[in-house]
């Protein structure tokens, strides 16, 4: 059945919506689009815990290959929506920063090592799925000045990625002699901001004259562009490309059968907290973008799904998986709703991990040109945040200001004063890096504290039907990113 006569036959699949089905072609473009936007992500705590437990080349190689076909596994269940599982909104999945520091330390202990870490993804994993339902049920503390003011910080937070990103990677480096970091040369130099600042400018360009699909696809010219510049200045290496295997097969256990421990799995269960927090907020945000506000089962079906990439992460060899936020601002940019162009993202990184040298060449994008396009993106999620603060009640009630206030400065802690909390336990150093949790817990408390338990108009309500939902599609439609 064609995309045309489904469209025609169903009436949920309406043009411009979440359930869309979109030509081929279209699909393909747009989720090669999603891809390359998470890929740097997708990929680097494979790099980072194969690098701190000094791991072979091809056991790195394997925990690559292994993550990116559970990215495109769990991605594709997410959007597309299999039983209990998926929120069916446009969703990317990807293995997830919070926990590489606890995971270096489980895999480091030479009683547990690499198999220790899968086995406590898995508990942890089946922890999260079991609890899932109990977020569902704390709606009512997330009414627009929380959900707002933690939609604001996620963006701000990532913007802080997408800067590192535009200087070529992070200002910092490791030293090959002497595994200590160092400033990193290269980091601000005068040829990666210009490549980057180019890839925005013309992802600007794009936006402001391009009609149609073309404006739909502004990001991925600009980073082809920003590559293909790269390229032709040699600032682009394909060494090792022939070394790398044309096609691989991912078996589970493929390090050995995991070892569990509770102590292990005890800490990377509240890190899956974490993660669910995090993720609920980003389901809002992106409710808010796509005109469609998530019903508690849809929430439900969601988280469950971050505990279901967990759990089998620990079976395919790779790590806790979360929903990407970079992928928020790509939807609220291009204003491509449909979720199935995530599913068709979810089919690409399948097709990276059982073609090792495709994914090569995808990890061959620069750091900078993504940061070109990563200030755009983030800079709007910030901005779907600012948006939903200006609907809540902020002349009549005189306490919200302050939640926004206090939460916003909790927030920014990770970011403009790294060290004010490095004196706190050891134990709790993972969930005190986390500026967006951090901004969550202190929204969340205060506003129990001034305003009480209210549950959010919409927020439980059918999907569609509230009042914010066919707001937020109104603005979206009307917005000048939307062609």
């Amino acid at each position: 059945m064609s995309a045309n006569t489904l469209a025609n036959s169903n009436p949920r699949y309406e043009q411009g919506g979440v359930d869309e089905v979109l030509p081929f072609s279209r699909l393909a473009t747009l989720g090669l689009q999603h891809v390359m936007v998470m890929y740097a992500g997708a990929i680097a705590v494979p790099l980072i815990i194969g690098a701190a437990l000094n791991l072979s080349k091809d056991q790195i190689t394997l925990l690559i290959t292994a993550d990116l076909l559970c990215c495109g596994l769990i991605t594709i269940i997410q959007s597309w929506g299999v039983g209990i599982f998926g929120i069916r909104l446009p969703v990317m999945m990807g293995v997830s920063f919070a926990a590489v520091t606890p995971m270096i330390a489980i895999g480091q202990n030479p009683e547990l090592g690499i198999t220790g870490i899968f086995g406590a993804c898995i508990l942890a994993g089946a922890f999260s799925i079991l609890i899932s339902p109990i977020f569902s049920r704390l709606m009512g503390l997330f009414p627009p000045v929380v959900t707002g003011t933690i939609i604001t910080v996620i963006g701000i937070t990532l913007m802080r990625v997408g800067l590192n990103w535009a200087g070529g990677g992070s200002p910092l480096t490791k030293d090959t002699t002497t595994g200590q970091m160092i400033p990193n040369p290269d980091f601000g130099s005068p040829d990666n901001l210009l490549i980057a600042i180019g890839v925005l400018v013309l992802i600007l360009v794009i936006t402001k004259f391009a009609r149609g699909f073309v404006a739909n696809v502004a990001v991925l010219i600009g980073l082809l562009a920003g590559f293909l510049a790269s390229l032709a200045m040699g600032k682009i290496s394909f060494n090792g490309l022939d070394e790398a295997k044309w096609f691989a097969i991912v078996r589970p256990f493929e390090f050995g059968y995991p070892t569990f421990n509770f102590s292990a799995a005890a800490v990377i269960s509240l890190i899956m907290i974490v993660i669910m927090v995090e993720s609920l907020g980003m389901f809002l945000a992106l409710g808010s973008i796509c005109g469609r506000h998530p019903t508690r089962e849809d929430l439900v079906r969601g988280l469950r799904t971050d505990g279901l990439g967990t759990l089998v992460g620990g079976i395919l060899n790779t790590f806790p998986h979360s929903s990407f936020s970079q992928n928020v601002g790509l939807v609220s940019v291009t204003g491509v709703r449909s979720r199935w162009v995530c599913v068709m993202g979810g089919v690409f990184l399948i097709l990276l991990g059982v073609f090792p040298k495709m994914a090569f060449v995808v990890a061959s994008i620069p750091h900078y040109v993504l940061g070109g396009a990563g200030i755009v993106m983030f800079g709007m999620v910030a901005s779907t945040g600012i948006r939903i603060l200006l609907s809540a009640d902020l002349s009549k009630n005189r306490y919200n200001p302050y939640i926004i206030a206090i939460s916003l400065g909790f927030g920014m802690i990770p970011l403009v004063s790294e060290g004010l909390l490095s004196k706190m336990p050891e134990s709790l150093q993972p969930l005190l890096h986390s500026g967006i949790l951090l901004a969550a817990v202190s929204a969340i408390i205060l506003n129990l504290f001034f305003n009480g338990m209210r549950t959010p108009v919409g927020h439980t309500s059918e999907v569609g039907s509230s009042k914010k939902a066919s707001e937020a599609e109104n603005d979206l439609a009307s917005s000048p990113l939307k062609r």
